[in-house]
């Protein structure tokens, strides 16, 4: 492959740095991008079945065409799969074909397959490489980089994980053409979501080229997973474990994980999708306590709507719980076993404008039910 089809981006954590190789057709030379970076000619793939039918082949090729081998383990697609059940799968996969500390292992998909691959290699055998070629947008531009590992439990999401760096991540945005739409929207919440943290510019290009990035335009994406990218690099660059700046990753977050808990984790809310309601929600309350403008937050909330992505809890409503309200005592108790709770108190990402979120742990709970009873109202 010549060096000017992709872009290379470095996330310095000193030992542990990595590259994250950004453009088309990656998979199909992915045997000699991470040839540099196994320590054995044999890998272990993990991937779900969408994945498995558009790509696992092109995969495999490219590898056996540099003499690697590859196993695959294909499993169900969806958030459910981010489980103890399928943890335990994973691993039993991995011991039956007899790994050991030096082999490598390749989460191929979406979020959900990268969390749990990611989480699996950093337990098992107490800990085996591992390579990152995300097939989503939102795992592309968020989920692939940093290091973050983990699975659901039944009392909330991403409950149990570790921090785990790939050795290699390799971003093919060629594999977005084979995205549903819905999927491609879900991603683009946290396109968003770096220009509204701290990169006002960033946000006045989206609004320009929000639906170029959704259609397929080739230079669109690239240059949105480009900067996305080396956004989520400079923050964890800086806090590895999310002890300060890593936060405000989390924005929107802890109303969007307490609506992806109450929807069930059964695909009928996307992670991008609660994302994009709870940073509407955020905008909003910052709004209402005077933080930011009103204007800001009107802007937040016509940019989602304007592309097609929910920015109301009656999406949750009509879409996972059959037409019934959301219940603010249910959502106050997702949001109470948040990781983010320290202390007894939980922060919040607050915003005092576009591209000017900051960590709050002083907010008052009684006003966020309060809030949140006129939201959903």
């Amino acid at each position: 492959m010549n060096k000017e089809t992709y872009e290379r981006l470095t996330l310095d954590l000193e030992d542990r740095s990595y590259d994250i190789l950004v453009g088309e057709n990656l998979v199909t030379n992915a045997g000699s991008l991470v040839r540099p970076f196994i320590k054995q000619d044999r890998t272990f793939i993990i991937t779900d079945e969408n994945v498995a039918r558009h790509h696992l082949p092109t995969l495999e090729a490219a590898l056996r065409s540099k003499n690697i081998e590859s196993h695959a383990l294909i499993l169900p697609f969806g958030e459910q799969t981010k489980s103890f059940a399928q943890l335990d799968r994973v691993i039993d996969f991995l011991l039956k074909h007899n790994i050991d500390r030096k082999s490598t292992l390749i989460a191929f998909g979406g979020g959900v397959i990268g969390d749990l691959a990611g989480f699996a290699a950093a337990v098992v055998m107490r800990g085996i490489d591992f390579i990152q070629i995300p097939t989503t947008l939102l795992s592309q531009v968020d989920s692939s980089v940093g290091g973050k590992t983990g699975i659901n439990t039944a009392r909330g999401k991403n409950l149990v994980g570790s921090f785990h760096q790939p050795k290699l991540v390799l971003a093919d945005t060629s594999l977005l053409e084979t995205l549903p739409n819905r999927e491609l929207l879900a991603g683009y919440a946290e396109v968003v979501k770096y220009g509204l943290i701290n990169d006002p510019q960033f946000f006045d290009w989206l609004e320009d080229k929000a639906h170029k990035i959704i259609a397929g335009d080739i230079s669109a994406r690239t240059h949105a997973v480009l900067v996305s990218c080396a956004a989520k690099a400079k923050i964890v660059a800086l806090d590895e474990k999310e002890s300060g700046a890593r936060g405000l990753l989390n924005l929107g977050h802890t109303f969007g994980h307490a609506l992806e808990a109450e929807a069930g984790y059964n695909g009928s809310l996307l992670h991008g999708e609660a994302i994009s309601i709870g940073m509407v929600m955020a905008h909003d309350l910052s709004a209402e306590l005077g933080l930011c403008s009103e204007q800001d937050a009107q802007t937040v909330r016509a940019h989602f709507k304007n592309i097609g992505l929910p920015i109301s809890t009656d999406y949750v409503s009509s879409n996972a719980l059959g037409g019934k309200k959301l219940e603010v005592s249910r959502l106050m108790d997702h949001m109470s076993r948040d990781k983010k709770v320290s202390n007894g108190r939980l922060t919040f990402v607050m915003t005092k404008g576009i591209g000017q979120a900051y960590l709050d742990n002083a907010v008052d709970m009684a006003v966020v039910s309060d809030f949140m009873k006129r939201f959903i109202a």
